[in-house]
């Protein structure tokens, strides 16, 4: 058990959400591992920035992790994911679902230095 893996509240949330967009194929060979298994395998090396091949094999083997990750983000799975995700806690929270007015923050900094001779030539 890692930090990282869902929680069963979690896992409840986000697995409609990978069921769904399955598309069944004919023919090939079945699902290897759990999707449980694969989505803690990325939540771990998303978090702790390890290289997929360095992924512990405790997981799903890499290539595997990795596939599904691609073709979940290609496929806008996380974007959904992370949009229900947002609403749900806000939910919680006792917040409307989505916001209604944004911050955006800017800060100020200066990119040039001062002007002038550098360096040891003459």
């Amino acid at each position: 058990m890692y930090l990282t893996n869902l929680t069963d509240e979690q896992w409840q949330l986000l697995c409609p959400v990978l069921e769904i967009t399955r598309v069944p194929r004919k023919g090939g060979r079945p699902r290897s591992y759990p999707f449980r298994e694969i989505v803690n395998g990325i939540l771990y090396t998303t978090k702790t920035g390890c290289q997929w091949r360095m992924l512990p094999s405790d997981f799903a083997p890499w290539s595997s992790v990795y596939g599904y990750f691609r073709t979940w983000k290609l496929s806008g799975v996380w974007d959904k994911a992370l949009t229900l995700f947002r609403e749900t806690y806000r939910v919680q929270s006792g917040k409307n679902a989505r916001p209604t007015a944004a911050i955006i923050d800017a800060q100020s900094v200066k990119t040039t230095g001062p002007g002038g001779q550098r360096g040891f030539g003459r």
